[in-house]
Order: structure tokens, then sequence, then C-alpha cells
């Protein structure tokens, strides 16, 4: 088993689990964000014609706060997207309340997602002759079919 569970990937900002009920509505807020991002109409400069990817929403213990991980596609003018977003905060805090139910709309907080990025450096690492020596596997014979003749 590796260092780290599944459940490290959610945990809240004092090192503890998140809870069910927390998940749940990061995801509700995630979809809901997802919806009025794609629909683009945002008076914002920096956003026009720019598709978004909300990939997570992670809430505080309290639900008063929200972190959303997004990422541009292709990742192209990351820091200008984010700098929009956040200046378009108040905006997409409003039309969430008009799509989630809950008691307080949490306030939110545009974050890169970097989980792309750390992708592609596990996928370069896997790739690299060091790592394909220790697997056995000849670097030029990966993507060959096998004969079975």
């Amino acid at each position: 088993m590796g260092k780290y569970s599944d459940a490290d990937a959610h945990m809240d900002a004092r090192g503890r689990a998140a809870s069910h009920r927390m998940l749940r509505i990061g995801e509700n807020i995630r979809h809901a964000l997802s919806e009025v991002l794609a629909r683009g109409d945002l008076a914002e400069p920096a956003l026009k014609g720019v598709s978004i990817t909300v990939t997570e929403v992670k809430c505080s213990p309290d639900m008063r706060n929200a972190t959303v991980f997004v990422m541009p596609l292709g990742g192209v003018h990351l820091g200008d997207t984010l700098d929009g977003l956040n200046r378009c905060r108040k905006y997409l805090r409003g039309q969430l309340g008009r799509m989630v139910r809950m008691k307080y709309v949490p306030t939110l907080n545009f974050k890169a997602d970097a989980s792309f990025g750390e992708a592609d450096r596990i996928e370069e690492l896997l790739r690299s002759p060091h790592v394909a020596q220790d697997l056995g596997v000849p670097e030029d014979d990966e993507n060959d079919p096998v004969d079975e003749a």
C-alpha cells in the first residue's frame, strides 16, 4: 500500500478527512459553476472565448468558503483566467445562490488545478529510460504488438 490513501485527496485545512456532506456540497457547487461558465455570459474580457474546466471544489468545514480548482482548456492564459474568475466571484456567487439550495452560499476562491501537471510529470517519469530499465520493458518494444505466431 502506498504512502497516501484515496481519502488523502479529500482533506480539509486541518488535515482531517472531509465529511460526506462537504464532498457532496462541493460536487453540487462544481456542477452549478460548470453550467454558469459553459453559458459564457460573463462580462469579463479575460474570460471571453475561454473554455474552463472546474475540476474540484473544496468547502471549508463551516461551508462559508469554497476553493474552486479550475483549468482553462490547454492551460493557456492560466493567470489571466484566474484573475478574471476572481474578479467575477461576486457574480458567480449570486448565480450559485440561485442554482444550489444552501443556507449560506460560500465565498469563492479560484485556484489553478495542479493535478494535470502532476499527471504529466508522473507519465514522463514512467517513460524515462531508467524506469523502463527497471521494469524490464525495452524502450523500443514498448508500443510494439506481441506476435503470437
